[in-house]
């Protein structure tokens, strides 16, 4: 598709991704947020250096307390179908993502929302709630017209799969598995945006068709590329560029679990030898290709939370043999001193499964032998994980811009969940911790927070319930011709205001 020499500003994306539907309000993840935020707006946008930038609301306010944000909305702001973004509207979509989104933490703390005139939403909390601020992103809190979302149970409306809102493009047509099309708002709030008049997202089904299609020029665009050796691939084409310049509020780690209630993994030492027996250096330079960053811990290194001052056990097989010998897991006469299994994430290669086969050779220099354990498809690794039947498993879990939305769930005992992936399946639990997340859930003063994630980064780190390798290389392909990429800390899940056609 030659879009560049068409009159028209058309963007044809490729996509491995297939949503179940594009209410973002009440679903998580990549796959509906892409497609979400350029449908509905949100009360903010942020951009490359985790700036706050109005959007739905032109000003904002915080009450000294902290349990008040006022929101002013701009005037001009209409519904797909022409009806006025009012806040009746914001308190709606507040109540929508409170009531169904999986990350209860996000908006835990809304008490009411406040509609003193069609322009001005005031969210009361009962305490103060920092995370709030990144929680009114697009990926994060799209604002849904009351009058379409509002009648009958919202899991059911079929405007999930028919989208009204006031984002930049609107819905036209989606064939499941097939394609995505939108076309430009004309009324949208912003003057002079969008600049392109069409985005058709083509799904394939076969990621080497994929990359493939990209490496032709059938396809002008590819989000979310995490094989390294894709993103080699499309580095070395003709008219394509590669970047990985934002996302970093997505913060995906790819990480090695511990089943922490389970022995031998109930004893710290064990879980730190482990650290120790792998080379990570190994890992990102051959396993990951030299294209992911080294991850220290359970906060994203672009985070302005995050902090380098842990533990990094580094390569040591020495310091690792003398931990085991430590924790009692001594070596029988030949050499072995127990067996464990490692679970991966199917269908991801490089940090998945060849992370996976690495370690079996790693960790038998240190006397433990590893089985690798495939499944089958996703929902059966998720079933395992989840009812605690693993010994070890490799994961990429995200932090979604704050610790509160995307971190706290992995290591809250609260979030202990039976059934429940994404929670807290290591079954960690440490006093300290809980209280630290909790104070730093509320803390206004951003050094004062920092200081208390510092804290916390240290324990987590040193008590290895997971041992962190590194960021996921999230990059995006794009033909040489096309400018305005979305490169702030939400990536392509952020409203395609400037993408265009230099040609």
């Amino acid at each position: 598709m030659a879009t560049s020499a068409m009159a028209q500003q058309s963007l044809l994306v490729g996509s491995g991704e297939v949503p179940r539907h594009f209410n973002g309000a009440i679903q998580s993840g990549i796959a509906t947020a892409m497609p979400s935020t350029q449908i509905f707006a949100s009360p903010l946008m942020y951009d490359e250096n985790w700036n706050a930038q109005p959007y739905l609301a032109k000003s904002w306010e915080v009450s000294e307390d902290g349990l008040a944000v006022t929101l002013h909305l701009v005037e001009n702001a209409t519904f797909h179908d022409g009806t006025p973004v009012t806040s009746e509207d914001v308190a709606f979509s507040i109540g929508v993502i409170q009531e169904n989104h999986p990350f209860k933490t996000m908006l835990a703390p809304v008490t009411s929302v406040d509609t003193p005139d069609a322009t001005t939403a005031i969210i009361n909390l009962a305490h103060p709630h920092p995370a709030l601020m990144l929680a009114m992103s697009p990926a994060l809190m799209p604002i849904l017209p009351k009058h379409i979302y509002g009648e009958g149970p919202i899991q059911q409306n079929p405007a999930n799969l028919a989208p009204i809102g006031s984002g930049p493009f609107k819905f036209v047509e989606y064939r499941q598995g097939e394609y995505l099309k939108l076309e430009k708002y004309d009324d949208f709030f912003i003057d002079g945006k969008p600049m392109l008049d069409e985005i058709i997202v083509q799904i394939f089904s076969d990621p080497a068709n994929l990359v493939l299609a990209m490496e032709r020029g059938d396809v002008d665009m590819l989000t979310y590329m995490a094989g390294v050796r894709d993103i080699a691939r499309l580095q070395k084409a003709d008219g394509i560029s590669v970047t990985n310049e934002g996302g970093d509020s997505i913060g995906a780690i790819n990480w090695l679990a511990f089943n922490t209630k389970k022995a031998p993994f109930d004893n710290v030492k064990v879980r730190q030898a482990i650290g120790y027996a792998i080379n990570k250096e190994f890992y990102l330079k051959r396993i990951m290709g030299g294209f992911a960053d080294d991850a220290m811990g359970p906060i994203t290194m672009t985070s302005p939370l995050a902090t380098d001052e842990v533990e990094a056990y580094a390569f040591d097989l020495a310091k690792a043999e003398a931990l085991l010998d430590e924790a009692g897991m001594t070596k029988d006469a030949d050499g072995k001193r127990f067996s464990m299994t490692v679970d991966y994430i199917p269908g991801f290669v490089e940090g998945g499964r060849n992370l996976a086969e690495y370690l079996r050779s790693q960790l038998k220099q240190v006397g433990i032998e590893l089985d690798v354990r495939t499944s089958p498809d996703f929902p059966t690794w998720a079933q395992r994980i989840s009812s605690y039947d693993f010994d070890m498993t490799q994961d990429a879990v995200f932090n979604w811009g704050d610790p509160v939305i995307g971190v706290n769930r992995t290591y809250m005992t609260s979030n202990i969940r039976p059934g429940v992936i994404w929670s807290n399946t290591q079954q960690y639990s440490n006093a300290r911790v809980d209280e630290l997340l909790e104070q730093a859930a509320i803390e206004t003063d951003l050094t004062k927070r920092a200081a208390l994630y510092k804290e916390f980064q240290q324990i987590v780190v040193g008590d290895a319930p997971i041992l962190y390798l590194s960021d996921l290389p999230y990059s995006l392909a794009y033909k040489d011709t096309l400018e305005g990429l979305p490169t702030t800390i939400w990536g392509p899940a952020s409203p395609w205001l400037d993408l265009h056609w230099t040609e």
